[in-house]
């Protein structure tokens, strides 16, 4: 497991007016101010706030960077509404754009890797309207989400929160799924910690964490439950995931799993049916789960052949109101799926008539704050 290198504060941004227009974007300068992209120094979001951005040695530069390296006067950034460029003013030992030394003027474009002699900096953007009065609360926010982060990561400061899975016919709890929590400011739901994630690419790392440690706490139970782990859509698109599952089965060879897969994860039929197969050899199941949220793939559903279906929220609220078409319509997505061999799972169900509404269409298993909310394991 990766550790981070920790995030130290920003410096005070200059006064700003409560008044600026508003900005449709901005663009930030992200990483550590140390030579040759070392990790020794502050990793830094400095906004470039200003139509002109100065960068260079003296003390009053937009960006001051007190290197040997770098010029007094180094380079500048120069921003309007359509785009942001970058000049080099004549420095010593070179301004550069993903390893090249451009000969004028270059515009810039998001995740460009800006080189100030040895100082490197990626180039993020911010979209959406965003006044230049919120600007810096913006900044330190998630500056602080991602110092959180970091002690998240490096500590496994997560706690697995175990929601139950019933039986309807029975009332029987017959698993778990997996949720993660945090107590760090900032950081607390799975949200805002894979909001944390996403900018630093580590997604990947924070999901298989999260299965980790729901796996491992579970020992609290009085026998090993039955657990349904989840999984970020980029594991599909990266390899490592089947590696993942195979280090958990061997861990616990005992415990009951259910890797949970988005629907709208579900693209790659091949890749998918070479990981359904994967998984069967570690006698591990597999959950499509959000069923219904968007475009509902039957073709991946009848190739793929799921052990559950987890039939999404927004088709299961109010379920027991609906219009008679719209129950009918249920009832015949979980038919095929129980003709297919296929278990079907309603996901939040929250009232009694819900639930029974659920189990009159046919659903075999149900979730949600009706059967119980998550909760941490009965030793913490």
């Amino acid at each position: 497991m990766p550790v981070l290198a920790p995030l130290a504060p920003l410096a005070p941004l200059a006064p700003i007016s409560q008044s600026a227009a508003p900005t449709q974007a901005v663009w930030f300068l992200v990483g550590h101010l140390s030579p040759a992209g070392g990790q020794s120094g502050e990793q830094v979001h400095i906004p470039i706030n200003a139509s002109r951005f100065t960068v260079g040695r003296r003390p009053d530069s937009s960006l001051c960077l007190p290197f040997r390296t770098v010029s007094s006067n180094h380079a500048e950034l120069l921003s309007d509404p359509n785009k942001l460029t970058l000049k080099d003013l004549g420095s010593t030992n070179g301004t550069y754009v993903n390893g090249q030394r451009p000969p004028g003027e270059i515009e810039l474009k998001q995740d460009d890797l800006v080189q100030f002699a040895e100082i490197a900096l990626r180039l993020q953007r911010q979209a959406g309207t965003v006044t230049m009065a919120t600007l810096q609360e913006d900044v330190y926010d998630q500056a602080l989400a991602l110092m959180q982060f970091d002690k998240l990561m490096g500590e496994r400061q997560v706690t697995p929160y175990y929601q139950p899975i019933v039986d309807l016919a029975s009332g029987e709890t017959i698993g778990y799924e997996v949720l993660g929590r945090s107590r760090l400011y900032g950081i607390e739901t799975p949200g805002a910690m894979f909001r944390a994630a996403a900018r630093l690419n580590l997604e990947v790392q924070l999901s298989n964490m999260l299965r980790w440690e729901g796996v491992l706490k579970s020992s609290c139970f009085a026998n090993p439950p039955h657990l349904f782990v989840n999984t970020h859509p980029r594991e599909l698109a990266e390899h490592g995931l089947i590696e993942a599952m195979r280090a958990v089965r061997e861990t616990r060879p005992l415990q009951p799993l259910t890797l949970e897969i988005h629907e709208g994860a579900v693209t790659d039929v091949k890749k998918m049916i070479e990981i359904r197969a994967a998984l069967a050899d570690l006698d591990i199941r597999l959950a499509f789960d959000d069923f219904g949220a968007g475009q509902a793939r039957l073709v991946e559903l009848v190739n793929v052949k799921p052990d559950y279906l987890k039939f999404d929220i927004a088709l299961i609220r109010g379920i027991d109101s609906a219009s008679s078409h719209q129950q009918q319509m249920v009832s015949s997505l979980v038919r095929m799926a129980r003709d297919l061999g296929i278990v079907p799972l309603a996901e939040g169900v929250e009232r009694e008539a819900e639930s029974d509404i659920c189990r009159d269409l046919g659903f075999d298993l149900g979730q949600g704050f009706f059967y119980g909310k998550p909760a941490p394991g009965t030793c913490f």
